[in-house]
């Protein structure tokens, strides 16, 4: 039996289908967006209730005649540092980034919001249950309490924690148990909890009576113990990383967590009344008051000291904050900064262009104030985006600018969107501008931003290793209704289904987004008469260890080429979400969190002796020759070759709650969550750190070399250790090593860029990359560096390349010197570089054999979009999807071979003696040394 049911969109238009009585409501959801031609949508019954898509026509009680609403929201982005979630129209969810966070547990419907801490996801559901994902360590595992997470309200994160405020008022916590996911101390505590407020390690509870209740660890706040009896009838509570401040009924300000990031305001706290309003930088907080002026505190060099600038906060409308100084909005539309000079807090030099100011935003080091006229005046670090000369001329009619770490993304009245600050941040988005058309809003991560468009697709750019990878999530309402036998075995079903829809291999996943084994019957699957099946299809990914690739196909499944011991899989591999190589085998994390392994059982192809503990793997690093993998729970299990870090045994007790892992060549360094770090691997060669360990304290990051790793500390200083004549000892420079933003590391040395663009190198001055003396005067308001094997190249903010180190390596560029204006990256072969323009040419020197002469392909080198290189060859991907390679023919540099099957490239691979290129239709077309790695090889040989 068929009805007539009429179906509206909120706008007035609507569109008449018929349906059968059985048909199930997602079936007759997607032909009613057809119709109506928009995108995924909600169907809503005539109460306005939502309609259950598992549900028959019938089931749902959906009579002729009746009026049903499709109902779009607007796509809502939330990111971690190194992830993204999107809520769709349908309020389904998808991820992009890396592995480890952006892995959805199972296919997510009805969420109504998204909350990201650092590296874990969690997603309130429409029945207000809790979905998360990302690191276990982190909150993306949130099975210990999911029986509790029951009409969760709202979310609350820390940097490795979450909390919930359920409807009867209580709160359930999870994640890192010592910094805010384990509450049971004052549990008891938390009733008709009102909202809660967090700190990087730390949660603080506003009660309905008015009293806080704080938890997690005491140096971010988690203590309010010693202000307990001042705690009354608190109406807000505002946090930096490592302090709070509570703003009470009377306007009066109380202040806990240590003094130096805010904690103590008894300098002020007589004057602190009638606060209407606090903002916070990293070190300190600024309270408006009602009359307009403002108080400060905290760290007086980083904007805790108003003083200087007091008499001119009159009247202050907004405060926004740096990691390092404030910038406050007047009345009248002027600002008045103070603060760190070098991070914004010294607005002088553009002082009289800051008129009718309409709002600010900040990035870590940066302001950018949007005026009235819609233009825009930057000032601060311009590594951190404080320099926007590049694209004034652009920068009109801005209607919204947003701010990563350290770039920042306008969009403009026409829907386009202009970028500057650093590359690696998202402050170029030259790969993608031809895509950034009529956006709407835009979301950012630590490292990348993410676009939203008025059709609902999503472009994002910035950092490909964490989330910036160039992506466009196009939603598609494509479906086909098959016939299939009860004995039919699933995979053979895909097949048809794929060929049905025109699409290439792809995963078959039931009603509710789980996975259909291929091995299966139709029957056993539990597939039923009517059942809404879908094909996921995920992009082509590629690895290579020396002399082999391994590509990650649509369906999950793998695909190998190159020599046979590193190349020879020992299985089927199916449901693969990533996988990882070293010089001679891989590693391959699947969807259960188990590994599979294979190459060289000496350098970890092997990992039969700790198959068993390979459960719940987050991510793998590789070093030369060994594995090392991250478990949900924090500990790690390594395999390989002993020597190069394969047995951690020596350390095994001190690898809990670890975060991230680095590796050098024979060893590995790994950070835990409390800021200290652990090494092993060759002891010499970065595998014992225990000269330093006492140094090793609130470690942010660890860059390596060869043979040495360098740490970055919270205070911007350096730790190094390892061979001391290749970066294992910055004690020559270590009173230099200041504010360090970030590391880059050639075979011998290390070059270390500070947050006001200078640079600080150590290391083998042998060879000279460890020693850039010759150029220091020239090495300012540095962007970005490249490393060849012995030489660096730094990229300037207005576009100018300076380079040290051997000559023979890249280390001189004096003969190009001229032509390297508006370089926008480099990349670097052993021994050569390759510098991409903003016109799209490329400009090369160094050793010409490894690529530093591009002279028989210059007039072809036009409209170039991406360089990637292997050991002595480059290879380009020009606007047209054609590719032109240069260097060394045995390394790559000759494609001559398959020049015809170059076209429409939309990625290219590099080993070490090879290159793989994706074309657009995910073949793949590999070239080079043809004893490794190099024969021509499409992955249509393996269509199914």
């Amino acid at each position: 039996m068929t009805i007539a049911v009429t179906v509206g969109l909120l706008s007035g238009r609507t569109e008449t289908l018929t349906a059968n009585l059985d048909e199930e409501i997602a079936t007759f959801r997607h032909r009613a967006q057809a119709a109506l031609a928009v995108g995924r949508s909600r169907l809503l019954d005539s109460s306005g209730s939502l309609l259950d898509g598992y549900r028959t026509i019938n089931d749902a009680k959906v009579q002729n005649g009746d009026s049903l609403t499709l109902h779009r929201s607007r796509v809502q982005i939330s990111s971690s540092d190194n992830a993204f979630a999107a809520i769709l129209g349908d309020g389904s969810v998808v991820t992009w980034g890396t592995a480890d966070e952006s892995a959805l547990p199972y296919q997510l419907n009805n969420v109504h919001q998204v909350l990201a801490n650092r590296r874990a996801f969690a997603a309130i559901l429409a029945d207000g249950s809790v979905a998360t994902w990302g690191s276990a360590h982190c909150g993306g595992d949130s099975s210990a309490v999911q029986d509790q997470l029951k009409t969760v309200q709202q979310l609350q994160a820390s940097h490795n924690a979450f909390a919930a405020i359920l409807a009867d008022g209580s709160v359930v916590t999870w994640g890192h148990a010592g910094f805010g996911g384990d509450c049971s101390a004052v549990q008891d505590q938390l009733k008709n909890v009102q909202q809660i407020q967090a700190s990087a390690n730390a949660f603080a509870a506003i009660l309905v009576d008015g009293s806080v209740v704080t938890w997690g660890q005491a140096g971010f706040g988690g203590d309010c113990s010693a202000v307990q009896d001042q705690l009354r009838n608190v109406q807000q509570i505002k946090a930096n990383a490592n302090a709070f401040a509570a703003i009470l009924v009377d306007g009066s300000v109380v202040t806990w967590g240590p003094a130096a990031f805010g904690g103590d305001c008894s300098a002020v706290r007589s004057q602190l009344k009638t606060v209407q309003q606090i903002q916070a930088s990293l070190f300190a907080f600024a309270a408006i008051l009602c009359d307009g002026a403002v108080l400060a505190w905290g760290d007086c060099d980083l904007g805790g000291d108003s003083r200087p600038v007091q008499h001119q906060l009159k009247d202050v409308q907004q405060i926004q904050a740096c990691s390092g100084a404030f910038a406050a909005v007047l009345a009248d539309g002027s600002v008045v900064t103070w603060g760190d000079a070098d991070s914004g807090g010294d607005c002088t030099d553009v002082q009289d262009q800051l008129k009718n100011v309409h709002h600010i935003v900040a990035s870590s080091g940066a302001f950018a104030a949007i005026l009235d006229d819609g233009s825009v005046v930057t000032w601060g670090d311009a590594f951190s985006g404080g320099d926007s000369s590049a694209v004034h001329d652009h920068l009109k009619d801005v209607q919204h600018v947003q701010a990563s770490q350290n770039a920042f993304a306008a969009i403009l009245a026409d829907g386009s969107v202009v970028t500057w600050g650093s590359d690696c941040y998202g402050g170029d988005s030259t790969h993608v501008q031809h895509q950034l058309r009529n956006v709407q809003q835009i979301q950012a991560s630590r490292k990348a931003f993410a676009a939203i468009l008025a059709d609902g697709s999503i472009v994002t750019w910035g950092s490909a290793v964490p989330a910036g990878e160039i992506s466009v999530l196009q939603e598609q309402l494509q479906t086909a209704t098959l016939t299939a036998n009860l004995d039919e075995e699933i995979a053979t079903f895909r097949h048809r289904a794929q060929a049905a829809l025109a699409v290439g291999r792809s995963r078959l996943l039931d009603s509710s987004g789980s996975l259909l084994d291929g091995y299966r019957t139709i029957n056993d699957a539990k597939v039923q008469n009517g059942d809404s099946l879908t094909l996921h299809r995920s992009r082509v990914q590629i690895s290579s260890s020396d002399n082999a690739f391994a590509a990650i196909l649509g369906d999950g499944s793998v695909v190998t080429w190159g020599i046979a011991d590193e190349s020879a899989l020992p299985c089927q591999l199916n449901n693969v979400y990533q996988v990882l190589a070293n010089r001679r085998a891989f590693a391959a994390i699947l969807a259960d969190g188990s590994v599979v392994t294979w190459g060289s059982a000496h350098c970890g192809g092997d990992s039969s002796a700790v198959q068993d503990q390979l459960k719940n793997v987050q991510q793998v690093q590789a070093s030369r020759s060994a594995f090392a993998a991250i478990l949900a729970d924090g500990s790690v299990v390594t395999w390989g070759y002993a020597d190069d870090g394969g047995d951690s045994s020596t350390v095994r007790d001190q690898l809990k709650h670890v975060q991230q892992i680095q590796a050098a060549a024979s060893a590995f360094a790994a950070i835990l969550v409390d800021g200290s770090a652990v090494s092993w691997g060759r002891a010499g060669l970065g595998g014992d750190c225990s000269a330093v360990q006492d140094q090793l304290k609130n470690v942010q990051q660890i860059q390596a070399a060869p043979h040495a790793f360098a740490a970055i500390l919270a205070d911007g200083s350096v730790v190094s250790w390892g061979q001391p004549l290749v970066g294992g000892d910055s004690s020559a420079v270590q009173d230099q090593l200041k504010t360090v933003q970030q590391i880059q590391a050639c075979r011998f040395a290390f070059a270390a860029i500070l947050a006001d663009g200078a640079v600080v190198t150590w290391g083998d001055e042998a060879f000279s990359a460890g020693d850039s003396s010759v150029v220091q005067d020239q090495l300012k308001n540095v962007q970005h560096i490249q490393a060849s094997s012995s030489a660096f190249a730094a990229i300037l903010d207005d576009g100018s390349v300076v380079t040290w180190g051997a000559l023979a390596c890249g280390g001189d560029s004096r003969a190009v010197q001229g032509q390297l204006t508006a370089v926008q990256q480099i990349q670097s072969t052993e021994a050569a570089f390759a510098a991409l323009l903003a016109d799209g040419s490329v400009v090369t020197w160094g050793d010409a054999l490894a690529g530093g002469d591009s002279s028989n392909v210059g007039d072809r080198l036009k409209d170039v979009q991406q360089i990637h290189a292997s050991q002595s060859g480059f290879a380009a991907i020009l606007a047209d999807g054609s590719v032109v390679t240069w260097g060394q023919a045995s390394f790559g540099g000759d494609c001559s071979a398959v020049h015809d099957q170059l076209k429409n490239v939309q990625q290219v691979q590099a080993s070490r003696n090879a290159f793989a290129a994706i074309l657009y239709d995910e073949t793949v077309v590999t070239w080079g040394s043809a004893v490794h790695d190099g024969e021509i090889n499409t992955l249509s040989d393996w269509s199914e």
